[in-house]
C-alpha cells in the first residue's frame, strides 16, 4: 500500500507525485444538491464530473460511492411510518439515480464511465461483479458503485469502506461540506479546531460521526486510512491526492 504524503501545503507543486495507486472516493447525496434543498443540481454534478476527470487523467485508478440523502433516506423525516427495510432499499435506488447522474457527466467529460449496482437492474447498469470492477479500473474506467451494499441497515459509508477493501484501495476519500474533521460543528462553534491526523481508535473513542462506526471499524481492519476534504473547493479532489491541501487523514496508530 503506498504511503501518504503527511504535508498539508496548499501551494504544493503541481509536479508532486501522486501517493495512491488506486482510490475510493465517497461522495454525500446531499453535496450533488448543491444550494437547492432537494434532489439534483446539474451545475454541481457538472463541476464534480471536472473535478474527477483532472484526477483521472493524472493515472489513478479510481471509484466511486454516491449517498442518496438528497433524495431519500431510510431514516429521514420523509421516512417515518414505513417500515425500515422498505424505507432502505428507497434510498438504495435514490444512489443508483445519483450514479446515473455522475455518470452522464464524466462521459460527456470524455470519461469512460461504468456503474455497478448491488441491486440488479440490467437495463440500466451493469450487476456488481468485483472482479469485473477490478478489470474497468485497469482498464482506465472510473467505477461508480450504486445502491449501496445491496442490504437495508447499512450506510453508504458502510457501502464505500467495504468496496474500498473489495477493490483493494489505497485510500477511501470522504468529501463532505467541511475540510475536514472538526472536534465541533464548524458551521455552528465558530472557533471549532480541525484535526490534521487523527487515529482510528480516537474517532471512535471520541465518537467523532464522520463516518458510522462499521465504516471505521472497516478501514481499520483492512488498514485503509481515509482521508475528510471539502469539495466546495475548487481542486481539493486533485489536491488531497498530492498531499496538499487541506484535510484530515485518519489511520492507524504508527
Amino acid at each position: 500500500m503506498a504511503e501518504p504524503l503527511a504535508r498539508h501545503d496548499a501551494d504544493a507543486s503541481d509536479t508532486c507525485p501522486l501517493p495512491f495507486r488506486r482510490v475510493l472516493l465517497k461522495l454525500s447525496g446531499e453535496g450533488l444538491m448543491g444550494v437547492q434543498g432537494y434532489g439534483i443540481d446539474l451545475d454541481v454534478v457538472q463541476r464534480l464530473a471536472g473535478e474527477i476527470r483532472h484526477v483521472h487523467e493524472t493515472g489513478v485508478q479510481l471509484c466511486v460511492v454516491i449517498g442518496g440523502g438528497n433524495i431519500f433516506r431510510g431514516l429521514s423525516k420523509a421516512a417515518r411510518g414505513m417500515d425500515r427495510t422498505s424505507a432502505d432499499y428507497m434510498g438504495m435506488l435514490a444512489t443508483v439515480m445519483n450514479a446515473l447522474a455522475v455518470q452522464n457527466f464524466l462521459e460527456k467529460a470524455g470519461v469512460p464511465t461504468r456503474v455497478q449496482s448491488a441491486i440488479p437492474m440490467a437495463s440500466v447498469c451493469e450487476p456488481y461483479i468485483r472482479r469485473r470492477a477490478v478489470r474497468h479500473m485497469e482498464k482506465g474506467r472510473v467505477v461508480i458503485f450504486a445502491a449501496g451494499t445491496g442490504n437495508p441497515f447499512f450506510t453508504t459509508d458502510t457501502a464505500a469502506a467495504l468496496r474500498a477493501v473489495e477493490m483493494n484501495c489505497d485510500a477511501l476519500l470522504k468529501a463532505t461540506q467541511v475540510d475536514g474533521v472538526y472536534d465541533a460543528d464548524p458551521k455552528l462553534v465558530p472557533d471549532a479546531s480541525r484535526y490534521e491526523t487523527l487515529t482510528f481508535g480516537d474517532v471512535l473513542r471520541q465518537d467523532l460521526r464522520v463516518m458510522d462506526t462499521s465504516a471505521i471499524a472497516l478501514a481499520r481492519d483492512n488498514g485503509i486510512p481515509i482521508l475528510v476534504f471539502s469539495l466546495q473547493q475548487p481542486g481539493a479532489l486533485a489536491d488531497v491526492l498530492r498531499g496538499a491541501g487541506r484535510y484530515t487523514m485518519i489511520r492507524e496508530e504508527t
